[in-house]
């Protein structure tokens, strides 16, 4: 979710779901240890319980930037590697970290020993290699899931279990390395649920989360009667009520809107631009009369000259 769980759509999220757990975007640790440290991990206290989310495969650099965030006042810290995207392999981080087990678990080892808060690992069911090869092959590998897979997966578990993670985050496809699009990655690599709960089987003393195709209060409850907690990403960016509905709580569009009207004064007055805010909330009346013209005036609206926290309260005829 780079570029997406910015701390404006946390802050935004926070309202519709009081008690989720929130998770930052992903953060690489030299970024935090090099560059602005203060604008990279800055956070509204009403984001709570927090998650930072972090990017790397250097188990110093990533134990160093975890106390950083536990300093700061993050309430977990996450390891990623489930991204697949090719700047981040180009790094040698997020999925391709599952191809070493040994330096993940070196890794976790290393947070632990400086922060007391939870460490956690985001990750995927396995990985393929995608790099200038015939896509009819890939494909033929993404649906393959067999005994060898399998094994490396159960490796790649146990070694981080034993490092002290204290759970899994399994977006529960394979992350195809090169040749294919973040989006393809996120669509085309079948789900396979089944390996996750095999997982949450064989390992009875670790937590897992599943993630991945979750958009319905149906699909969630199911997930939740075998596994430890469920995570979602574009569906709850693009239909933000989904968490309203899997908590089995309420809320109310114009009081959301109120809510962030006030917050984008107070974000203005630092210097933020309004359009930075309103572009995580297009999404808040997704399925309701009255959708189109919302997007409509948020989209070109935060982009006017003179726009300001104003057009928020605008929109609350919207929702009427």
């Amino acid at each position: 979710m780079m570029d997406w769980t910015d701390r404006h759509c946390r802050y935004f999220l926070r309202g519709i779901a009081p008690a989720a757990l929130l998770y930052t975007e992903m953060i690489t640790a030299s970024a935090i240890l090099r560059g602005d440290r203060e604008r990279l991990l800055r956070f509204d206290p009403a984001e709570h319980p927090l998650a930072l989310q972090l990017g790397g495969n250097d188990p110093a650099q990533l134990a160093r930037a975890a106390k950083i965030g536990e300093d700061i006042g993050y309430d977990e810290i996450n390891l990623n590697c489930g991204c697949p995207s090719d700047k981040v392999r180009d790094g040698a981080f997020g999925a391709c970290l599952m191809r070493d087990p040994l330096r993940v678990a070196q890794a976790v080892t290393a947070m632990r020993a400086v922060v007391s808060v939870p460490v956690t690992v985001k990750m995927r069911i396995g990985t393929v290699d995608g790099t200038h090869r015939d896509r009819a092959a890939v494909a033929q590998e993404i649906i393959r899931f067999d005994d060898a897979d399998y094994a490396a997966l159960y490796e790649f578990v146990g070694g981080v279990a034993a490092a002290g993670c204290a759970a899994m985050i399994v977006h529960a496809r394979k992350a195809v390395l090169g040749g294919y699009s973040p989006k393809e990655n996120l669509e085309i690599p079948p789900l396979r649920y089944d390996i996750v709960r095999r997982l949450r089987a064989d390992y009875k003393g670790v937590r897992f989360v599943l993630n991945g195709g979750l958009r319905t209060v149906a699909q969630a409850r199911e997930a939740l009667s075998w596994c430890d907690g469920i995570m979602l990403g574009r569906e709850a960016y693009h239909r933000p009520q989904v968490l309203a509905e899997i908590c089995g709580k309420t809320f109310e569009i114009r009081a959301q809107l109120s809510r962030m009207a006030e917050y984008a004064e107070r974000e203005m007055r630092r210097g933020e631009r309004l359009s930075a805010i309103t572009r995580h909330m297009l999404g808040l009346m997704n399925g309701r009369p009255g959708a189109r013209e919302f997007r409509r005036l948020l989209s070109e609206g935060s982009r006017a000259e003179q726009a300001d926290a104003n057009l928020l309260r605008q929109a609350q005829a919207l929702a009427a």
